[in-house]
């Protein structure tokens, strides 16, 4: 059995690369626009008033291609939990 000793610094790189290759090697990719189902389960809300309140206040962008069809802006919901995000001490 051979063992094999890394840094913290290249483990963390090697990691990364390794990441980065299983996204590439399998095209792993979000979708730009999500159901209302894939948003609430994004926000973790389980309201559909909830979502529609965020949407109506204008915290997140919607595209609604049909009178019955809302698509809710992956990056618009990315962006919204990442501005109430809270910094550690």
């Amino acid at each position: 059995m051979q063992v094999v000793c890394l840094q913290d610094e290249a483990l963390k790189a090697l990691t990364d690369r390794l990441v980065e290759y299983v996204k590439a090697k399998h095209l792993v990719k979000e979708d730009k626009w999500i159901s209302g189902e894939e948003a609430m389960q994004k926000l973790r809300i389980s309201s559909k008033t909830t979502l529609q309140k965020l949407r109506d206040e204008g915290k997140n962008r919607f595209s609604q291609p049909e009178k019955k069809h809302i698509l809710y802006d992956v990056d618009s919901i990315n962006d919204y939990l990442n501005k109430h995000a809270k910094n550690t001490f």
